[in-house]
């Protein structure tokens, strides 16, 4: 299934039915009264949350959607049927926002949630209705409103509690791969990983927590630059971030600032979160002026190939995340 995070979609609500003029004819009278019934409700577009999808990829197949239009009121005091509603399954964390306004529709972040993105319209009343002592005979009638329409921006943000940061090919796909169930693809070349990924990360007897990995970032992300500006969003909802430095990088403090900066000029939350930061790679690592610079900033490094300090870096994820209130009993679908 092929990853699709954003889609823009054209909705369109359905009408309500016109209501009717009609009078009230049966042998032996004549001249009955006014029957004409209303028109039904014009269908609704709705967006609902369902956790078994982690991508976008249906919608995009379908950009434009409209529900029925009410049917017409009709004699006897006929009453026309409401359109039908068309309701469009998103994975959690879906955002809708209107493209005209910029406005956020909605933000679907718990299972089953729904919201209605555009309103059907009113059906129109039956001559019955205006009815009065002075005018028993009416022949007014109402149209049925028109349904509401919109272009909508449909973003995909993942629902992780830990987000891996760092430039291509430092192996944060390799750190997912070794502490999860997670099976993203590894080669040592820049930009291996296209997609973010997800591996849920079991510790203790029960408990868990879901951390994503992005594409690697480079200088200039935020602006447009590789390919980190299009999945910087997928770790805005995460409650820590974790920084991964490659220990075998010529200027860690220089890489860390860039980091630091991409984060910042993509978002101020963002770059507010609360973060840790390890050095990958530290079975290779053999510059002491790195390691003194480790050592003084009391920063872990560790290796995911031999499993060197793993275990300490799982449990500084999860005494960071407890400080958040963090749940520990954690689910998530791996893309």
């Amino acid at each position: 299934m092929k990853f699709i995070d954003h889609v823009k979609i054209k909705v369109k609500a359905g009408d309500g039915g016109h209501g009717c003029i009609a009078f009230h004819r049966e042998k032996f009278m004549p001249k009955g009264g006014p029957s004409g019934g209303d028109g039904g409700h014009g269908g609704d577009i709705i967006l609902k949350s369902n956790k078994q999808l982690s991508t976008l990829q249906d919608i995009s197949f379908n950009r434009f959607y409209k529900a029925e239009r009410g049917q017409h009121g009709r004699g006897k005091n006929m009453h026309g049927r409401n359109g039908k509603s068309i309701t469009i399954q998103v994975p959690l964390g879906t955002i809708a926002i209107d493209v005209e306004s910029n406005q956020i529709l909605c933000e679907l972040t718990k299972e089953n949630q729904s919201k209605v993105i555009v309103n059907g319209g009113n059906g129109g009343f039956g001559n019955a209705r205006f009815k009065t002592q002075k005018n028993t005979a009416p022949r007014t009638a109402n149209d049925g409103q028109v349904g509401e329409e919109r272009i909508v921006d449909l973003e995909l943000k993942i629902m992780a509690d830990v987000g891996l940061v760092g430039f291509p090919n430092v192996g944060k796909s390799t750190l997912l791969s070794t502490i999860s169930a997670a099976k993203p693809k590894i080669a040592d070349y820049p930009f291996t990983t296209l997609i973010p990924n997800l591996g849920i990360v079991k510790y203790g007897d029960f408990n868990s927590f879901v951390m994503a990995d992005i594409p690697g970032l480079i200088k200039g992300a935020s602006s447009g630059k590789g390919l980190g500006i299009q999945f910087l969003r997928h770790i805005e909802r995460t409650k820590l971030l974790l920084i991964l430095l490659d220990g075998t990088s010529f200027d860690i403090e220089s890489d860390l600032k860039i980091l630091e900066n991409e984060l910042k000029n993509h978002e101020v939350d963002l770059s507010n979160k609360p973060k840790l930061i390890f050095v990958s790679k530290n079975d290779i690592l053999e510059d002491n002026k790195i390691i003194k610079l480790l050592q003084k900033r009391n920063i872990i490094s560790f290796s995911a190939i031999t499993g060197n300090n793993i275990d300490i870096v799982i449990k500084k994820i999860v005494e960071n995340l407890e400080k958040f209130n963090f749940s520990k009993k954690t689910t998530a679908k791996k893309i």
